[in-house]
């Protein structure tokens, strides 16, 4: 089965390390057969949350907004790849993932998380995973940590580690497998 899987990517530095783990998990989604585009907070310029994507008027969201709803809405599960900042979750993620909330609902999603160091960002996960619930995009109860990114993932994605490929490998099957349990569901109908 054909999935659309964005990769939201957490972080807007200009020597963020994330982008070569969102490259990396966006290839190996498209080497299985998926649809996987990257979504850039720093490529798509956001707009500090005032109102959610829901409360403007039809037709009246910011340009990027209205993408990224249409986008999500079509899509049948998340990746979402985080950084750490002071143990939590980065600013430009919260931000992103809070103009949403029903474009989510019923879709899983799958939490990569990175950092310079060797707990591979795990502590912004904890917290991750509470949000993406709260939001309606519960995450599979995996996890994929990159520890020592800078090390692990080449800039252009490609991984330096064996043991990266086939961690990523397990982590995209069970997405895989709750993505396709919860299309299927979604086909026949929601609770509400």
């Amino acid at each position: 089965m054909t999935l659309t899987v964005p990769v939201i990517l957490g972080s807007v530095r200009g020597d963020r390390a994330g982008i070569r783990a969102a490259r990396f998990l966006t290839a190996q989604l498209e080497a299985r057969g998926h649809t996987a585009p990257l979504v850039d907070p720093g490529e798509s310029k956001l707009p500090l949350l005032d109102r959610m994507y829901k409360e403007y008027p039809k037709g009246e969201a910011p340009e990027p907004l209205e993408q990224l709803a249409t986008l999500f809405r079509g899509a049948d599960a998340f990746v979402v790849v985080s950084a750490e900042y002071n143990h939590s979750i980065p600013p430009a993620l919260s931000n992103t993932l809070d103009h949403f909330l029903e474009e989510y609902f019923w879709r899983p999603s799958a939490i990569c998380c990175y950092s310079a160091g060797q707990y591979g960002g795990v502590r912004a996960a904890m917290q991750l995973r509470a949000m993406l619930a709260e939001l309606g995009t519960p995450s599979i109860p995996s996890l994929l940590p990159i520890p020592r990114i800078q090390k692990a993932l080449s800039e252009a994605g490609e991984p330096a580690e064996d043991w990266l490929g086939r961690a990523a490998g397990k982590f995209l099957d069970e997405l895989t497998w709750y993505a396709e349990a919860l299309k299927a569901k979604r086909a026949g109908g929601t609770p509400y």
